[in-house]
């Protein structure tokens, strides 16, 4: 089972979302329209295959690690919910997700 860490997710997220941008600003299209074109067979013939591999995969990261973020602060939430009197008790900390 991997572990992934606050700081793994925000790095991976903060990747993500510069190759994104380095992409929409290319091709002048959302990363959101770019993947449902290019998850139906819709894009061009192959010119720029490289380009839209690491497009893919950044935007699939991007969703993977927001996931991963959203889980971590749902489960850091219901503890500090479960752990409180009433007024949460917000403290930093490093918090892991164990990845199945």
């Amino acid at each position: 089972m991997a572990i992934l860490t606050l700081g793994n997710i925000l790095d991976d997220l903060q990747t993500a979302e510069a190759g994104l941008h380095k992409f929409e600003r290319r091709y002048w299209m959302s990363s959101g329209h770019f993947y449902e074109l290019y998850s139906h067979g819709l894009l061009d013939n192959g010119d720029h295959l490289e380009d839209f591999a690491e497009w893919s995969g950044h935007y699939k990261l991007e969703r993977k690690r927001k996931a991963a973020l959203e889980k971590l602060s749902r489960q850091r939430l219901e503890q500090l919910q479960r752990q409180s009197g009433g007024i949460i008790q917000l403290a930093p900390q490093e918090p892991v997700l164990e990845l199945a």
